[in-house]
């Protein structure tokens, strides 16, 4: 959560005031991370997630009692015209136990109002930026990765940087 929030930051220059479209399967810790997150800045979090995926009640709870800003909405068209950072996790989850090669008959399986395409993104604000976990599937297509809302690479590097950061901060290499 540390290198999302410090990737927005980087990127965004604050993350107060942004609309944060979290796209994905709720139950993951990530999504309860951000949520938590998100309750320390004056920014909304939107949920986009299928029914069998979506936040538990409890959670919600958590989120209201937190001071969250949240909603729920149905498909990425609803909410894409708005997005400031979409933040994304499969909403089909990898078979680990095969190959690419086994498998490929079963790609494509992320619905549409779950998926991130270019024609997707040419609808969002032109300074939005799209964030990813990584590894991926199909639910953030690779046409994306060339197109000026793609940050995941950076957040994957900014990753890195903030573990060494933070291990020096704990061996006690920096005050």
């Amino acid at each position: 959560m540390l290198t999302d929030l410090y990737t927005i930051q980087k990127e965004m220059g604050s993350v107060d005031g942004k609309t944060i479209v979290c796209i994905g399967d709720h139950r993951m810790r990530t999504m309860h991370s951000i949520g938590y997150a998100l309750s320390q800045f004056d920014a909304e979090m939107v949920i986009l997630a299928p029914e069998e995926m979506s936040p538990t009640e409890e959670f919600l709870a958590e989120l209201d009692d937190k001071g969250t800003a949240w909603r729920i909405a149905e498909h990425i068209d609803d909410v894409i015209a708005e997005a400031d950072v979409l933040y994304m996790e499969p909403v089909v989850q990898p078979d680990y136990t095969q190959s690419r090669q086994e498998k490929q008959d079963e790609y494509g399986l992320t619905p549409a109002n779950y998926q991130v395409t270019r024609k997707v993104m040419a609808k969002a604000p032109s300074g939005s930026i799209v964030l990813h976990s990584l590894p991926r599937m199909d639910e953030l297509l690779p046409e994306v990765d060339n197109t000026r809302h793609a940050r995941y690479w950076q957040e994957a590097y900014n990753g890195v940087v903030m573990r060494m950061a933070l291990l020096a901060l704990v061996l006690g290499a920096v005050e």
